[in-house]
């Protein structure tokens, strides 16, 4: 097993383990994108498919005494472009993983996609393997929107990825942009409306930020103003729901019954363990909550270069769950936050109150959930519980 960096500042105290889930990155893509600040990295010749696999499944050997006796309730296979590996290499990765630990029955398992990297065949393959939920890169529909982003697909390519897909997957998510550059509100509606035409069941939608370490960080296209891009997203939200979508995070639209279990488990700051270049987890004990992260350059991963651990500081633990948890529109059970960090409730009552007194939180004794404003000012919510 690889050498571990061990950091310990903190103890907690946990009741309970939460969920455990699992997830794979494939670093690699086609083209990296402009606005990408992922570990993503252009391929340059063939890829070593069955190198990787078997790194993956060593690095999955050596996180099995921290999580003994618990059951994988989904699988994420993220990157990069995941559908640039083969069907036979997906199979091997997912019946390696089911060798070494249990899934629950029925336990969701997700690829990500890229248009112009899949096709019937392919799709049929994946399902094959196990994959039951496939999620589609598409990010506009739009040729010229396509071009600005930088993006390898047509909106034709997008069209036949996502009926493909459908052909063999009943639950396929559809990723999308919008306030991109030169894009007005009925740009951006038309990609949502071209979206749920097509049929699938879940949409997420995004609007490009500027990161740094991108294309556009240092060439920074000219993007709508804020007060349009706000404009995007209330129209986005009304219209979906008019779909029948239920909107159950800040840029997730779900059917009922079609919301991603992998990423609610995020939300809900469930432990998931990290593999391949550049992944990271979370894994919860008894007595406190670690972080790991493995090494971003490929050719490190492959070398098997020792990933590193670090302790949660307790006095982190309320931002880290907040940050994820009030992403949910629903917000979460109050119970819920003592359950996943081992804190007692009384260490964040005052940030609590402090933002209902400010509108941006409602709570009651079941529930806390972002209020209306909460949701629009997420940040400013946030920052109640940035210590």
């Amino acid at each position: 097993m690889n050498p571990v960096v061990v950091e310990r500042p903190g103890v907690v105290k946990l009741a309970a383990l939460p969920p455990l889930a699992l997830y794979v990155h494939i670093p690699w893509c086609v083209r990296k994108c402009p606005y990408c600040d992922f570990n993503s990295h252009e391929r340059t010749g063939a890829l070593p498919e069955g190198e990787y696999i078997q790194r993956l499944m060593l690095d999955l050997e050596g996180l099995l005494p921290s999580v003994w006796g618990r059951r994988l309730t989904s699988v994420f296979i993220g990157g990069g472009t995941p559908s640039l590996f083969s069907p036979e290499s997906i199979d091997a990765l997912l019946s390696g993983a089911r060798a070494r630990l249990p899934l629950e029955p029925g336990a969701e398992i997700t690829l990500e996609a890229n248009p112009g990297t899949v096709e019937a065949a392919r799709f049929r393959g994946f399902r094959d393997a196990g994959v039951n939920r496939i999620s589609i890169g598409v990010q506009s529909f739009d040729e010229r929107m396509l071009k600005a982003l930088g993006r390898i697909h047509s909106g034709a390519e997008a069209r036949s990825a996502i009926e493909a897909a459908l052909a063999s997957f009943e639950r396929v998510n559809v990723d999308l942009m919008y306030g991109l550059p030169g894009q007005g509100l009925e740009g951006a509606m038309a990609d949502i409306q071209a979206a749920v035409a097509a049929g699938v069941s879940h949409v997420s939608a995004y609007q490009l930020t500027i990161e740094p370490n991108t294309v556009f960080f240092n060439q920074p296209p000219t993007l709508p103003a804020h007060d349009t891009c706000a404009d995007m997203q209330v129209a986005i939200e009304e219209f979906l729901r008019g779909k029948g979508f239920e909107q159950y995070e800040t840029s997730a639209f779900a059917k009922p019954g079609q919301r991603c279990k992998h990423n609610l488990n995020y939300w809900e700051f469930g432990d998931y363990l990290g593999i391949g270049a550049g992944a990271h987890g979370k894994i919860s004990f008894p007595d406190r909550i670690t972080r790991h992260e493995r090494p971003k350059p490929p050719a490190s991963y492959l070398k098997g270069d020792p990933m590193k651990e670090t302790v949660i500081d307790p006095a982190q633990l309320p931002f880290e769950f907040m940050l994820n948890a009030l992403r949910l529109v629903e917000g979460f059970p109050a119970a819920l936050f003592q359950e996943r960090t081992g804190l007692a409730p009384s260490v964040i009552q005052k940030s609590l109150e402090k933002a209902e007194r400010e509108g941006l939180l409602e709570r009651d004794l079941k529930r806390v959930r972002p209020s209306d404003k909460g949701r629009r000012f997420l940040n400013d919510l946030l920052q109640e519980f940035l210590k």
